[in-house]
């Protein structure tokens, strides 16, 4: 049974009840006993019991039943099991042949009355119980959302602060590989798939290349470089990232310059739009995308957008789009 008031029964179902119970039984004694095992309190129908003793034409079934389920109708969640118990027992009752011949044909049409009430509260029951669970998940998943933006923005705040530091560091090895561990983070905070600074190996054990890292990124993956130098970024350096990019098969070319691009340089990657995605980036787009709290992931998708429709590897955040 689904049905269940908190509190108590509805007055329509009360009195359904009070003219259902009392022709469930055939005597005034069975009704006390009907009411008895829904765990009615003995305390309730003692008064009863005493005044069928003393005279048992001073009360009727329908008496009893209309003072017992008042009063367990007041009861609060104290009387939820008995209410509960004494409906199932008035809806489940089948054998309607042991009952007097003339409550036969009303406890049946009384008992469908009974159930199509309860039917009727289960289902607005159900359709609060759903509206509810509905609030409840839109409350949830608000919540979420605010904790996943407040988390973003302390992310951003202290990536903001790492990078800003970076401006004071004088020594440019150290600030290089300080710069590789702040972008990585960045696209760490938007859920990119990084790996970070490698370094590869030929049989001899020495150093064949060293990658500033790489990424991953609606199944594409990039080949990052970045520089951070006095002057801006010269064919040469260029020419060696592309190097590494086409010594691998359908990796595209991501290069972060903090300085710039000569011209050469850029030339030298519009002719390799020819053959591979290749997306040049400054490292004040990044810095403006940290303060504006942008999505890296959206900035990442829109260069690659214009260098490939445009043919421009070098669009700038806020300049071009």
């Amino acid at each position: 049974m689904a049905h269940d008031d908190a509190y108590h029964w509805p007055p329509e179902l009360l009195e359904l009840l009070i003219e259902l119970v009392p022709r469930l039984s055939r005597s005034k004694d069975g009704v006390l006993g009907f009411l008895r095992g829904a765990g009615v309190s003995e305390q309730l129908l003692a008064a009863h019991r005493q005044q069928l003793a003393a005279d048992r034409s001073t009360i009727s079934k329908y008496k009893i039943v209309r003072t017992v389920l008042s009063q367990i109708n007041e009861q609060g969640d104290a009387g939820l099991g008995v209410r509960r118990e004494l409906l199932k027992r008035a809806i489940e009752f089948e054998d309607f042949s042991t009952l007097r011949p003339d409550d036969r044909l009303p406890a049946q049409g009384l008992q469908a009355n009974v159930r199509s009430l309860v039917n009727v509260k289960d289902s607005f029951t159900r359709m609060s119980q759903a509206r509810d669970d509905e609030r409840a998940a839109r409350f949830a998943a608000r919540t979420a959302e605010s904790e996943r933006l407040a988390r973003r923005r302390a992310e951003f705040q202290a990536l903001r602060g790492r990078l800003a530091k970076l401006f004071d560091e004088a020594d440019p090895r150290k600030r290089g590989t300080a710069l590789e561990d702040v972008l990585n983070d960045v696209f760490k905070a938007e859920g990119v798939l990084i790996r970070e600074s490698f370094l590869l190996r030929d049989e001899d054990g020495h150093v064949a290349e060293q990658i500033d890292g790489a990424l991953e990124m609606d199944g594409a993956q990039y080949l990052v470089e970045i520089k951070w130098r006095g002057e801006p970024v010269e064919i040469n350096a260029m020419s060696r990232h592309l190097v590494r990019v086409y010594g691998r098969s359908e990796v595209r070319a991501l290069f972060i310059s903090a300085s710039g691009f000569a011209g050469p340089a850029i030339k030298e990657s519009e002719r390799a739009l020819n053959q591979r995605v290749i997306v040049l980036g400054e490292l004040r787009e990044l810095v403006l995308l940290l303060e504006q709290e942008g999505e890296v992931a959206h900035w990442l998708r829109e260069k690659v957008r214009i260098a490939q429709l445009d043919r421009r590897p070098l669009a700038v955040l806020g300049t071009d789009f």
